[in-house]
């Protein structure tokens, strides 16, 4: 598998830059035509010239990995999903909500409605949480 040049990967992708993380997460590695129509599904009409550059701009960041052993170049992530969620959703805490869960927690009850069994799931996982603390 050969890269462009190697540089560190960028701490937090962009808005377009986790879509495309997105598709390659869920679909795993391929190509940039691949990328283009699911994004064009899924999200909103995209070009393949600006999918196709922002996948080489991502290969140079390290965000992407780019096998260009064949005609056809695929792309895999270089970033683990679990790890970029928590790296973002760990910013966002701390840029909003001062860091402290109960805020998040409390705005997205005030904010969007909650069914009654997501409601009896968050029961559950504070209560999974608790006996780990215990």
């Amino acid at each position: 598998m050969k890269n462009e040049k190697k540089k560190a990967p960028v701490s937090e992708p962009t808005k377009s830059e986790l879509e495309i993380l997105q598709v390659l997460w869920q679909h795993g590695p391929g190509t940039v035509r691949f990328v283009n129509d699911r994004l064009n599904e899924d999200k909103r009409e995209v070009q393949y010239a600006s999918t196709l550059k922002l996948m080489q701009i991502m290969a140079e960041k390290g965000l992407l990995r780019r096998d260009d052993s064949q005609v056809r170049h695929v792309y895999s992530a270089a970033v683990e999903a679990s790890r970029t969620k928590s790296l973002l959703l760990d910013r966002f805490v701390d840029s909003l909500f001062d860091g402290s869960v109960s805020s998040l927690v409390q705005h997205l009850l005030d904010h969007k409605k909650a069914s009654q069994q997501e409601l009896d799931e968050i029961r559950a996982l504070l209560n999974e949480s608790k006996k780990h603390k215990s």
